[in-house]
């Protein structure tokens, strides 16, 4: 009995159909074509970045959205799997260690799984509270060992490498961004692949068992501390490859590549993303490579905008904006986007609004507090305002209370219709399976 309990527990694995194939077949796509559309050494750069944070958020992933785990150290197994990475760079380049630079990555990743299987042994013993609680702990000490141990951390300088290392093989040194961007852009194809395959094996499918339900997980014959630790191994895996890839694009390992700060990092991109679908750590690193580099060129105030965000999201939006994504899909296949769209567009244009006044705002704040030698006027979104004058502070509080107001109108309309769209969908597939049955 307890056999077939087991066997129905978990799920058989779903084969890929000619939809799913063309996903795939896109994805690839898109990787090979993004480079010959950004050509600029900065742009190829960032794309590299992006590749490695999405693969960094995923293996955050099968822990946060797969598991349940709320890690708040992730970046120990991403930052300690870019310093044996970066190690083996160096070994490499002396000729102590005879491995080509396209094996670096792998380097990294077993770094990462060993540190995985080593701290997760204690690490998964307990869930929920205790755990993130345990995790944060294990995240500090490590950090403080990075400033203690020089010797295989560097202290505050961190370790410098050189990716160039040996003859070139067919013209191939990774040295230019472009060659570098089609290495990582390999990695990322196979580790994202690796990582959704990993969704459907039996060990993925009790992992989100587990998530749900670790009681009736133990009462059918599995221990729920072993999956959580297995599958801690192998996040600790894919968060090896991403350090590994990452020690290569910078040529350089600090102590911040541990930090919590990083790690917090992978936890917001993550949730914004959205962790309860497979796609969403997608979105979630593309979103953190953008905030990162291109929004803190923009604006000083980019964390406190990120901040403002994740606060909107959490409030409206908790699954994350893939959840968002695959909502607006199942109404549109059903018929009934002509209903929500306005309502949805209408609520959009008054967060808008709202954003404007907000950011206007804010932007005077830190003009007022960081560039007052250089006078008081600040241009914002191509006006030129005057921070010290009421004027423009009454302009702009207006300008937010309006879209304010505008927004939660519109929202509270796009409620009641988005209920009675969802109550006619569920009505729908009750009679529907009614007519089958």
């Amino acid at each position: 009995m307890s056999e077939q309990l087991k066997a129905e527990a978990v799920a058989r694995p779903r084969r890929l159909g000619w939809p799913a194939m063309g996903v795939w077949l896109v994805f690839a796509v898109i990787l090979i074509v993004a480079p010959l559309i950004f050509r600029s050494n900065l742009s190829v750069n960032i794309l590299g970045q992006m590749c490695v944070a999405i693969i960094a958020c995923l293996s955050y992933n099968i822990l946060l959205g797969q598991g349940g785990m709320l890690s708040f150290g992730h970046a120990v197994y991403t930052g300690l799997g870019a310093y044996v990475a970066i190690h083996a760079l160096n070994m490499a380049g002396d000729g102590s260690l005879p491995i080509p630079v396209s094996l670096i990555p792998m380097v990294g990743a077993l770094g990462g799984m060993f540190f995985a299987a080593l701290l997760g042994y204690v690490t998964v013993r307990k869930s929920g509270t205790p755990f993130a609680m345990i995790t944060l702990g294990i995240g500090e000490l490590v950090f403080a060992m990075s400033l203690m141990f020089s010797g295989f951390f560097g202290g505050e300088a961190g370790v410098s490498s050189n990716r160039v290392v040996g003859e070139a093989v067919m013209g191939i040194t990774f040295g230019p961004p472009r060659q570098l961007y089609y290495l990582i852009a390999i990695y990322t194809f196979l580790s994202v692949l690796g990582m959704y395959a990993f969704t459907q094996t039996p060990l993925g499918r009790v992992l989100n068992a587990v998530r749900d339900n670790p009681e009736r997980v133990e009462f059918v014959g599995y221990s729920a501390e072993r999956v959580r630790y297995f599958s801690f191994i192998v996040s600790g895996f894919f968060s090896g490859v991403a350090g590994g890839l990452a020690a290569l694009l910078f040529e350089l390992v600090t102590a911040e590549v541990v930090g919590a700060v990083r790690s917090g990092s992978y936890l917001l991109f993550t949730f914004l993303g959205g962790a309860t679908i497979f796609f969403g750590p997608i979105i979630g690193g593309v979103l953190m490579v953008l905030a990162s580099v291109l929004l803190s060129e923009w604006t000083n105030a980019w964390l406190l905008y990120l901040g403002l965000v994740f606060v909107f999201m959490v409030m409206y939006a908790p699954g994350g904006i893939a959840s968002l994504i695959m909502m607006l899909v199942r109404v549109a296949k059903h018929g009934y986007m002509g209903r929500v769209a306005p309502k949805l567009l209408i609520a959009a244009v008054g967060g808008v609004v709202a954003f404007v006044g907000a950011a206007i705002m804010i932007e005077m704040v830190y003009h007022l507090q960081l560039a007052t030698a250089i006078g008081d006027e600040v241009k914002i979104f191509g006006m030129m305002l005057h921070a010290k004058q009421m004027g423009s502070w009454l302009g702009a509080a207006v300008v937010f209370l309006v879209g304010a107001v505008w927004f939660e109108w519109a929202r509270r309309r796009l409620a009641v219709v988005w209920h009675e769209v969802h109550t006619e969908m569920e009505a729908a597939a009750n009679a529907q399976q009614g007519v089958v049955a």
